[in-house]
């Protein structure tokens, strides 16, 4: 969240990758540094250590989210 939000606050465009597990505190976090409404995408937990075919499959299926966040076409 914070490096999103840093990254963000520079003008370059970013999304945070946050996990179901994570989710409370990144709203804490993006409450806290002034920015509620920085791009997040959800991601199952957990990610790390589920293996490369699990990754894929996440990777695939949340990469529709991120190019839509991109380009506008999608609300955050």
């Amino acid at each position: 969240m914070r490096d999103s939000i840093t990254t963000a606050r520079a003008g370059i465009p970013s999304i945070a990758l946050v996990t179901d597990a994570f989710w409370p505190q990144g709203d804490f976090v993006a409450n806290a540094t002034g920015m509620p409404t920085v791009p997040r995408v959800r991601l199952p937990h957990p990610v790390a250590g589920s293996g490369e075919d699990n990754l894929a499959k996440v990777a695939a299926d949340i990469a529709p989210q991120i190019i839509a966040i991109l380009t506008g076409a999608a609300a955050n």
